[in-house]
């Protein structure tokens, strides 16, 4: 079990503090949505979770297997739901494999990936595409 603590400071603005850590990060309200935009929004802490999750459990996997990820990029493009209620629609992910990784690992970081915790935990009517490039 993991706590964080959550504390609303007004103007649309939270501090958030991870207990074991004590690390903060602060949220804002995107500018779409009546906000400053001056962090990430909730909704980009999800995306962010979603990418690095897939990332830690590839890294996971990789060092296991001893396979290089050195060089891995990810890029998850949020969408937001044009109908109501407001939601994230849209998770596209963008996973940039390092050239050395050779052809036989590839499904086993590939799966790796998609068996991340916050993959999983994902609502089924949130469109999740990844394009994988080598």
């Amino acid at each position: 079990m993991v706590n964080i603590d959550i504390q609303y400071n007004g103007q649309l603005r939270c501090r958030v503090e991870h207990a074991p850590s004590a690390s903060q990060i602060f949220t804002d309200a995107p500018v779409d949505n009546h906000g400053k935009g001056e962090n990430f929004s909730p909704t980009d802490l999800m995306a962010s979770a979603l990418g690095t999750c897939m990332a830690t459990i590839m890294g996971i996997v990789a060092e296991r297997k001893q396979i290089d990820l050195t060089g891995l990029q990810l890029s998850v493009e949020k969408s937001m739901s044009a109908d109501l209620p407001r939601r994230i629609s849209r998770l596209k992910v963008e996973i940039r494999v390092p050239r050395t990784v050779k052809q036989e690992d590839r499904q086993i970081l590939k799966n790796a990936a998609l068996t991340c915790p916050v993959h999983q935990s994902l609502h089924e009517d949130i469109e999740v595409p990844i394009d994988w490039v080598y």
